[in-house]
């Protein structure tokens, strides 16, 4: 979100009678336009959401329907899908720098992760297009020869004090290994101070969001892989002693 932009929703909550603003869903269809694109451009893949639903003045708001597609040559539609997030805001930090979030929570989300006969998997192309694309600093991602100097301005910093993803349903697709599809539900995910102390620029922030949940997955995608495949040869190992003893 811009300066603009966060410098007009302070002035609308201290206003009050202004508060028309947020019920025409204005901020909730900026929310969710800055969700896609943001989310498509880190991460080189379509991310669509189906509602946002943001309530400032009572500090609580929800995304519902999030989903991140698959990277072409990958057999399921979506590498990633949520259908419920809530966000607890701190209102008071609305009036300082960094915004805090203090907590969201994740619902129940379905991830699929499809290893490939390379050992690679969509979950690292993803992660590949995250290390690429978000910026190493606070700097910008887009060059400074694309925006014109008059234009530029620092964007309000957010910072999240608590991410708790529940019930992660993990699909481990090994068919390409010779093995087959494996579900999984994953412990509890929690991460905290996404951002850091100083917080990130709001543009920003989501991108980070979304590297922290998937590395997260990823390495679970990875323990799962290495057990099964360690079970696959086991059992192995069984039925050729019990061939001999036959």
């Amino acid at each position: 979100m811009n300066k603009l932009a966060s410098i007009a929703i302070i002035i609308l909550l201290i206003c009050g009678g202004a508060l028309w603003y947020f019920a025409s869903g204005s901020l909730n269809l900026f929310v969710k336009e800055q969700i896609e694109q943001q989310g498509s451009a880190y991460t080189e893949q379509q991310v669509t959401v189906g509602q946002v639903d943001i309530k400032l003045t009572q500090g609580a708001g929800s995304i519902k329907g999030l989903t991140l597609a698959n990277p072409a040559n990958y057999q399921q539609k979506n590498a990633f899908s949520m259908e419920d997030v809530t966000l607890d805001i701190n209102i008071k930090s609305l009036t300082e720098e960094p915004i805090v979030i203090d907590e969201i929570r994740i619902i129940a989300p379905r991830a699929f992760v499809e290893i490939s006969k390379a050992g690679s998997s969509n979950y690292n192309e993803i992660l590949d297009a995250l290390e690429r694309n978000l910026p190493k600093s606070d700097k910008p991602s887009k060059p400074a020869s694309e925006e014109p100097a008059q234009e530029k301005q620092p964007e309000p910093k957010v910072r999240v004090e608590k991410i708790i993803v529940a019930g992660v349903a993990l699909t481990v697709d090994l068919s390409q290994l010779g093995n087959k599809a494996h579900q999984v539900t994953l412990p509890e995910i929690n991460l905290t101070k996404v951002g850091g102390e100083q917080g990130l620029p709001a543009s920003q922030l989501g991108g980070e969001i979304i590297r922290q949940v998937l590395k997260k997955i990823s390495k679970a995608a990875k323990e799962e892989q290495k057990q099964k495949i360690k079970d696959k040869i086991t059992d192995k190992i069984k039925d050729k002693i019990t061939d001999l003893f036959k």
